[in-house]
């Protein structure tokens, strides 16, 4: 009989998408392992506004604990609460007292517990790193028991062992059915093409190639933009901003549009192997895809068949161009048939599962 585990998991929110793209992640994975019999406890600190722009109520599959901003000594008050617990997560990115609580999750941790650091941007964290020989997450890597990661593939492993972590395991993006699917459509949402992602500056540039330039090639097309950041931006006439799009709007925005752009951010498409949140949400309601172009993608999803890929601009308008409603309905239906069979959060959390248990195992 699998043993059932008691996890404290600290991240940045599972109750608000707001300024906090990794909260599909969160959502997925911690649902799934609930549902596979596992006490989970998510800790997030009351921050950036997100309490009040919450996307649901607590789950009940979740306990969630939010705790003031303001003082170490709440912070470290939630460490201590949950030290006892089979295992303690840090995530990357919590954004208040990051640095804090990755020592502090291995300091005060009760004999029994393990400690693992769950980088949900490893991208971003090696190159932090590898810029600051003195950046003090690097004294810790060989202390956490395990390292976990959003994606990366072999480079992002390879880079964390060189760094001295004892095992470094990829946990992809992956697809929640029952929280993204299919919706009608919604003349809000209705486009050629659109994309949703805040602004963020390793993202920007690529925003401006992959779509802003498509929608200037393509005057008489329609384009849709989401996300958070973007108001102050120049954007061409024929694009359209909504502002921030709420977690319940995203699957009537993936299921309206002609066709759903995914654009990486820079540190994620030169790691490879980083598929984001976005494409499994897109594939879930069915949409035809289109990509700008990373390492990997053929793992996740068939360029060609069940999505379509881009090198840069001008081969997102030249894909758009040629896209008849036909053959995007023809390829979304491909992608969500390959997401449902081999990339839901069932699929991740089986392997959270054993990846887990065998290591608990080994360590009693």
């Amino acid at each position: 009989m699998k043993a059932r585990l008691n996890i404290s998991f600290f991240g940045s929110s599972l109750v608000s998408a707001y300024w906090n793209g990794a909260a599909t992640y969160y959502r997925g994975i911690v649902r799934a392992l609930s549902e596979r019999g596992h006490q989970i406890t998510f800790y997030e600190p009351d921050a950036y506004e997100r309490q009040q722009h919450r996307d649901i109520a607590d789950p009940d599959w979740a306990k969630v604990v939010v705790y003031p901003a303001e003082r170490e000594s709440d912070a470290l008050a939630m460490v201590e609460a949950a030290s006892r617990c089979d295992v303690i997560i840090k995530a990357s990115g919590v954004g208040v007292f990051d640095e804090l609580l990755e020592r502090a999750v291995i300091e005060l941790r009760k004999p029994g517990s393990r400690a693992v650091f769950w980088d949900v941007d490893a991208p971003a964290t090696l190159d932090r790193m590898h810029r600051d020989a003195d950046d003090p997450f690097l004294s810790l890597i060989p202390k956490y028991d395990l390292v976990l990661t959003y994606g990366g593939g072999d480079p992002v492993v390879s880079a964390y062992k060189e760094l001295g972590a004892r095992e470094c395991i990829p946990i992809y993006n992956a697809l929640d059915p029952a929280t993204h699917y299919r919706d009608p459509l919604d003349s809000r949402f209705e486009a050629d093409l659109a994309f949703l992602g805040n602004r963020l500056p390793d993202r920007e540039a690529r925003v401006e190639e992959f779509f802003l330039k498509p929608a200037s090639l393509l005057p008489d097309r329609r384009f849709l933009l989401g996300g958070t950041g973007w108001h102050d931006k120049s954007i061409p006439s024929n694009v359209k901003y909504l502002g921030h799009v709420y977690t319940h709007e995203h699957n009537a925005f993936n299921s309206t549009p002609l066709a759903v752009l995914n654009i990486n951010r820079e540190s994620m498409a030169r790691y490879g192997f980083s598929p984001p949140t976005r494409i499994f949400e897109a594939a879930g309601a069915g949409a035809c895809l289109i990509t700008d172009m990373w390492e990997g993608i053929e793992e996740f999803l068939e360029p060609g068949s069940e999505v379509l890929v881009a090198r840069d601009g001008k081969d997102v308008a030249e894909q758009l161009d040629g896209l008849t409603a036909k053959r995007a309905l023809t390829i979304g239906n491909a992608a969500h048939r390959r997401i449902l069979a081999e990339h839901t959060y069932a699929h991740r959390a089986a392997h959270v599962e054993a990846v887990l248990g065998s290591w608990m195992a080994a360590a009693v």
